[in-house]
């Protein structure tokens, strides 16, 4: 049978979907023609174009794709208006989806966890408040009030809020800088509570939005490094404590810490020094156990204020000179005070307190997210990043009028918080109104506690975050991965904590834009007795199809990438004429361009492919397209590029095209 002249339509007047009538092509053709093998006669279908739509039909479509691929409003859909009610203040607040179910069985293991998590964060906000620079108390204060505004916000049901050491490392950074929190305390406060609230509006503002994307920047390399790097630099800053140290640098790079500790040697005091590495080599011991055991996650968790205890009854006996071991000393009880009018929206420090509070924003929103995920998935329901985004920033902003700075979910509470059977988030009103008691009644119990188990307590807890593994994991599967990972953990070691991970996030962009603009290539055969094609190099049994070159693009086609693409091209067709020649085989007449996998094109991408058919054109090659997306054949259309390419230039599947070109082939004269 010969082929339909009517075949394609004229694009001109085109009214129909579709572009393809269909064919019958009888076996005894394929085999002359050494086309693949089939059982039946090859079919050509049609390729339609997608479903008429408006302008404004088609943008608010991409809209919903780009920002509600989750589509939250599907629960709303055929609801009475009581209902619709009910399940918006469930959306809002989570509290009133689990709320009604609550049972004194799920209080008795909620009372556990947060019972077990209260006995790290007490020692934890008193060392991480200690390492943003910020007096003790304050890391209490941000203990109480954010994880009871996390119950009724949040929709995570294990994870432990409060301060964590990234936020509190990158702030104690990027504002001694500028502030000393010696000298200008009083400044340096007011910068930090300015910088929590702009955190909040920040974090809130992605959530509201709905642009979360912003955060996935911080690529998984990025943050293997930064925090290993993060890890070094906080260890390093705690030899002041564990030294018993009165002078060291305000720096925060490798060599002039290292410089300073050395310096100062002569400040060295033994007895801060021996307690110090006892309690430190006591906590990393009840963390191994701990790691090597699961189910003695409460060794781990208890060690931190058993240490505090122990440290303090010591310290307490003996009475040291303070100049041998320092130690924390009066510490105001009382609930968290207000703190609205020490936020700084003016004069020249409100640049730094906005980008303090932004990076310190973006990493806290990271680590909280990826631990509500990570125990989500464990436990078979699911966390919408965006609630979480606006849940966290809430607190943050509330916290920052009550005296706290910057908290997040902690990975370390949160791990605890699931290993002690947390249920819901009523875990972490228990923990909050464990702090609230310590801040009421046991405040004057911490005057003896020594400065060094704070050092120790943080060591012991960044250490976890130096995971060496996963960057030798990272060398083996992806090198750019590998390389964005190093720069981000030496940028932080030699330059800065923000710009070392500007410079990470710098090179996960720079591979982002690699695979954009160099997009991959390559030639497709035959799998022998299938209509299937694939990648030559890959299958070694696929073969090339006499004639026909078959090239498959592997990316959307863009403005980045169009010369690229045609400069490869056109090298493809220039080696194959090579190979042919040199082969002594059947001339190059047919290039086709497998486009499955090309998801989007733009106007540079539409004037790439029509330059290219001329340019093929004139070594008398043939230019096919096959199986472009729906997207992509209206815009081919909308342009009329398909006209140029006429009635054998669009097929469905690469086996159709070779069979319906093969056979025209033949029938000419």
């Amino acid at each position: 049978m010969g082929v339909n002249s009517n075949r394609v339509e004229d694009f001109s007047t085109h009214n129909h979907a579709c572009f393809e009538t269909t064919i019958n092509i009888p076996n005894t053709t394929q085999t002359m023609l050494q086309l693949p093998n089939t059982t039946s006669p090859t079919e050509i279908h049609r390729v339609c174009l997608p479903p008429k739509t408006t302008t404004f039909q088609k943008l608010k479509h991409r809209v919903s794709e780009i920002f509600f691929p989750d589509n939250p409003l599907h629960r709303f859909k055929n609801q009475t208006w009581l209902k619709k009610l009910v399940l918006s203040l469930q959306f809002f607040f989570p509290v009133f989806h689990w709320g009604p179910n609550y049972n004194l069985k799920l209080f008795r293991s909620d009372l556990i966890s947060g019972l077990t998590i209260a006995s790290l964060a007490i020692p934890q906000g008193i060392s991480y408040a200690k390492l943003a620079n910020l007096p003790p108390i304050i890391g209490l204060y941000s203990s109480f009030v954010p994880p009871l505004m996390y119950s009724i916000l949040g929709s995570s049901k294990h994870l432990a809020v409060g301060p964590v050491s990234i936020a509190s490392l990158v702030m104690g950074t990027m504002l001694s800088e500028v502030v000393s929190p010696i000298e200008e305390p009083t400044l340096y406060l007011k910068l930090a509570f300015t910088s929590t609230f702009f955190a909040g509006v920040f974090q809130a503002s992605l959530g509201f939005l709905r642009l979360g994307f912003v955060i996935d920047f911080l690529s998984k390399a990025t943050l293997i490094g930064f925090m290993a790097g993060a890890a070094v630099i906080v260890s390093l800053q705690q030899l002041k404590g564990l030294l018993g140290m009165v002078h060291f640098t305000n720096q925060m790079q490798i060599i002039p810490v290292l410089s300073s500790v050395l310096k100062y040697k002569n400040e060295w005091a033994w007895q801060t020094i021996l307690m110090g590495f006892c309690f430190l080599f006591f906590l990393l011991a009840a963390r191994q156990i701990s790691a090597k055991r699961p189910k003695l996650f409460w060794i781990s968790a208890a060690a931190p204020l058993t240490s505090v205890i122990l440290s303090t009854i010591i310290v307490f006996a003996v009475k040291p000179n303070p100049r041998q071991i320092p130690i924390i000393g009066y510490l105001p009880k009382g609930l968290n005070p207000p703190s609205t009018n020490m936020l700084y929206f003016h004069g020249s420090y409100l640049a730094l307190a906005l980008k303090t509070g932004i990076v310190s924003g973006i990493l806290a929103l990271t680590e909280g997210i990826a631990v509500g995920r990570t125990f989500a998935t464990l436990n078979n329901y699911q966390v919408d990043g965006n609630k979480e985004m606006m849940a966290i920033g809430l607190m943050n902003m509330a916290g920052s009028c009550s005296s706290c700075y910057v908290t997040t979910g902690s990975f370390s509470r949160s791990a605890v918080n699931y290993n002690a059977g947390a249920q819901t988030a009523v875990s972490n009103i228990i923990m909050a109104a464990a702090v609230l008691i310590t801040l009421l009644f046991l405040m004057p119990l911490f005057y003896y506690t020594p400065t060094v188990i704070l050092a120790a307590i943080i060591i012991t807890a960044v250490i976890g975050l130096i995971d060496y593994q996963a960057a030798f994991r990272l060398w083996k599967v992806d090198k750019l991965d590998f390389l964005a990972c190093i720069c981000s953990f030496f940028g932080v070691l030699f330059v800065s904590v923000p710009l070392g991970l500007a410079i990470s996030v710098g090179v996960s962009v720079f591979k982002i834009l690699l695979h954009v603009t160099r997009p991959n290539t390559t030639v497709l055969g035959n799998i022998p007795g299938t209509q299937i094609y694939q990648t030559l190099g890959r299958y070694r049994e696929a073969t090339r199809i006499p004639s026909f070159l078959i090239l498959s693009i592997e990316s959307p086609i863009y403005f980045a990438n169009s010369t690229y693409l045609q400069e490869r091209v056109l090298r493809w067709v220039r080696e194959e004429e090579e190979r042919v020649k040199a082969n002594n085989e059947n001339m190059m007449k047919c290039v086709i361009l497998d486009m499955s996998a090309v998801s989007a094109i733009d106007t540079s991408g539409i004037e790439l492919l029509g330059e290219l058919r001329k340019m093929l054109e004139r070594r008398s090659l043939q230019l096919v397209l096959a199986n472009p997306a729906g997207n992509v054949t209206e815009k081919l259309h909308q342009s009329k590029t398909l006209e140029s390419f006429g009635a054998q230039g669009l097929y469905l599947t690469v086996g159709e095209a070779i069979a319906d070109i093969s056979t025209t082939w033949k029938s000419q004269p």
